[in-house]
């Protein structure tokens, strides 16, 4: 005996499934206030990373001698610089060049210090062995000295200084994924894929990577903050784009010398960059708590 649904209970179904979901996400952002700010500070950095017109439409490079020094105003958002150019618009024209770094910098310590985990934790042995001694040199040595040594083998930079640092981040990669590899490696499913005959490339692709790439995602997202930080540190010590290209870490450098006089040269670029930080590492603990409740 077979029950039927009257067809508006079957028409309604998904509506009320959507309707409960939407109150759930609801629920969920209204609860969590920083949460929100937090998404809407990075959109907003995205959006003046990769369309700056958005928010200013004034040259980062042109500027007006007269106004020299000027106060923040409604006529310049964050003031001007010792030859009078619209610090908020190079601000925003910045966000491209270091978002843009953090970006090569993360994908590239994602790709390389994942796979030197995936191929570790899968392979085991004297494979591993090797691997993680290596990761262990890396681990050993400052993150800023060795994108220092880097940087200064490489040349200057912002491509140059986004690779430095993402080989000082390889090691961080390559431990998380190798420790989500050795605990995904002995799952039943796994091992009953091993025992029908499954190929090795078929069982890494299809249970063990898939399963074990989401603590690493989240890795990924909070080394966006540090990245930021790092790329802008390198950008202070003059190992960045040349002047007068408007990176972050190189306007707090410019204004070092006027704080007695102009302060904002530094404060309001240093605040845009502490804000961008914490917002993505708040966001971090967001998506690790849902991948832990997973």
């Amino acid at each position: 005996m077979s029950l039927t649904l009257p067809l508006g209970l079957e028409k309604a179904e998904p509506a009320a499934v959507e309707g409960s979901r939407l109150r759930r996400t609801l629920v969920f952002f209204g609860r969590r206030p920083g949460l929100v700010l937090s998404v809407l500070i990075v959109l907003t950095v995205i959006v003046a990373a990769f369309a700056p017109d958005v928010f200013t439409n004034t040259d980062p490079i042109r500027g007006v001698p007269e106004d020299n020094f000027s106060a923040p105003s409604g006529a310049h958002w964050f003031g001007t610089d010792s030859l009078g150019r619209d610090l908020f618009s190079r601000v925003v024209h910045g966000a491209q060049l270091s978002l843009r770094a953090t970006l090569i910098a993360v994908a590239f310590a994602f790709v390389v210090g994942g796979l030197i985990g995936l191929v570790a934790g899968f392979s085991g042995g004297w494979v591993d062995d090797v691997l993680m001694r290596f990761v262990d040199v890396v681990l050993s040595i400052p993150t800023l000295f060795l994108s220092l040594a880097v940087v200064t083998a490489l040349g200057y930079g912002t491509t140059k200084v986004a690779v430095a640092v993402g080989v000082a981040n390889i090691a961080g990669f390559a431990r998380v994924m190798r420790s989500e590899v050795l605990r995904v490696r002995t799952a039943v499913y796994v091992e009953a894929a091993q025992g029908l005959g499954a190929r090795w490339y078929t069982v890494l692709g299809r249970h063990v990577l898939p399963n074990s790439i989401g603590p690493v995602l989240v890795l990924a997202t909070l080394e966006f903050g540090t990245s930021i930080l790092a790329v802008s540190s390198l950008s202070f010590l003059g190992c960045g784009a040349p002047p007068p290209a408007p990176e972050w870490g190189t306007l707090i450098a410019d204004g070092r010398n006027y704080l007695a006089n102009a302060w904002w040269l530094t404060t309001l670029p240093g605040l845009t960059i502490a804000a961008t930080v914490l917002a993505t590492n708040r966001i971090a603990r967001a998506l690790d708590g849902e991948v832990r409740q997973w």
